[in-house]
């Protein structure tokens, strides 16, 4: 059994390191937005597991990759699998923090796990679930009663077709619950629409009595991504940060509701 390694002293640096896990487009946007945000990264590309390598092995090879990086936060530029939950393990072994992309898909009971392994080593682990960092969803968070009698709609549609093999309301569906969950948990949720090779929409709103009372599209160019890192790296020095594995199983089961009826009518 591998050993919890500690990289790092118990007061954390002036400058944060990301170790980025992954190779392909979003790789690189994640490595330009952290140089332009003055962070420095290195890329660990071979994320695969070999033919003849078991578990132990494969978690103990990307354990001593991230430890040899120097980093402090692992950042996975991956897409969902089995593989994702072995690899947050190997960074937290490496005594790295980690930053998962969505969504998250692991089981919870395997996300409590984690969650427990994290706390134990002293880390946090999170999921990019970015645009709940938008200026007007955090205008929402701040209202009472966490939206509460009222409805809540999503439509989140790219003119892109699907790179990764994921289905769009898993990919893009997270997104748009991941802002229910995080401003108006108590809202209903009475429409999430998501799609690919459609025209780009980015938009939620929240309805009372059939009448619009909010609406926010999400279009514009924030600097979510950084807000991101800043809120994250805050949470490194004992601030609060509310994307954490808890918060993304609670996505995670909402997905799976969204899910059921549509598999229901798939079999039926």
């Amino acid at each position: 059994m591998l050993a919890l390694c500690a990289t790092e002293s118990s007061s954390m640096p002036d400058q944060l390191s990301y170790a980025i896990l992954g190779r392909g487009r979003w790789s690189e946007k994640i490595q330009s937005v952290l140089a332009g945000h003055g962070r420095r990264s290195v890329s660990i590309a071979a994320t695969r597991a070999a033919l003849d390598e078991d578990e132990a092995a494969y978690r103990a090879r990307l354990t001593s990759a991230m430890i040899a990086t120097d980093a402090h936060i692992a950042w996975l530029c991956l897409p969902p699998g089995p593989h994702i939950p072995l690899i947050v393990e190997a960074a937290i072994f490496a005594g790295l923090h980690v930053i998962v992309e969505k969504p998250w898909l692991t089981s919870s009971a395997e996300t409590a796990r984690l969650f427990e392994t994290a706390q134990n080593a002293g880390r946090v682990v999170a999921v990019h679930y970015e645009y709940c960092f938008c200026r007007e969803v955090e205008t929402w968070r701040r209202q009472p009663q966490g939206g509460a009698g009222m409805q809540f709609h999503g439509r989140f549609t790219v003119d892109r077709p699907d790179r990764l093999g994921i289905s769009a309301a898993e990919n893009l569906g997270s997104h748009l619950l991941a802002i229910w969950e995080y401003a108006v948990p108590h809202a209903q949720v009475a429409e999430i629409h998501c799609g690919y090779e459609l025209p780009n929409e980015r938009r939620v709103w929240l309805e009372r009595e059939g009448k619009v009372t909010g609406a926010i599209n999400f279009l514009s160019n924030e600097p979510v991504i950084q807000r991101f890192i800043d809120r994250f790296e805050s949470a490194l020095h004992g601030a609060d940060f509310p994307l954490d594995l808890h918060f993304a199983d609670r996505v995670a089961a909402a997905l799976s509701e969204l899910k059921a009826p549509q598999n229901a009518k798939a079999q039926s």
